[in-house]
């Protein structure tokens, strides 16, 4: 199967379980509206989508959200096929994805740097 038909399935997929969490159809108490599906990675035999959601919320609270996701994975599955008109609809397994934290946490120690960087030019020329 293309590479460019399992980006897109990863993509209707994605939206279709985000368009779920925003309605809140998904009734279970640990899913929060707040998670966000990064992205769905689908494989070459459609057999398997594993599903990398994130939040800006506490790492406990996202990882109930997660367990929550995946004890409702039948549901999501059930909804999945009947939106996107899919004969066999991938078994899902969700994943924490903990990448955007990763990357603010990147980003404040550039800025810390800079800081510092900027700070020990300001003294050079001082002493000059």
């Amino acid at each position: 199967m293309g590479e460019f038909r399992l980006v897109r399935l990863g993509e209707q997929i994605r939206g279709e379980i985000s368009k779920m969490l925003l309605s809140g159809q998904i009734k279970d108490p640990r899913v929060s509206s707040f998670l966000c599906i990064n992205r769905v990675d689908v494989s070459a035999d459609l057999g398997y989508a594993k599903v990398y959601v994130s939040s800006f919320m506490q790492d406990k609270s996202v990882e109930k959200g997660v367990k929550g996701l995946q004890s409702a994975e039948g549901y999501i599955r059930r909804e999945l096929a009947r939106n996107l008109n899919m004969r066999n609809t991938p078994q899902i397994q969700f994943v924490l994805d903990q990448s955007i934290a990763y990357g603010v946490a990147m980003s404040k120690k550039i800025d810390d740097v800079t800081k510092d960087m900027k700070n020990e030019e300001v003294e050079s020329v001082d002493l000059c």
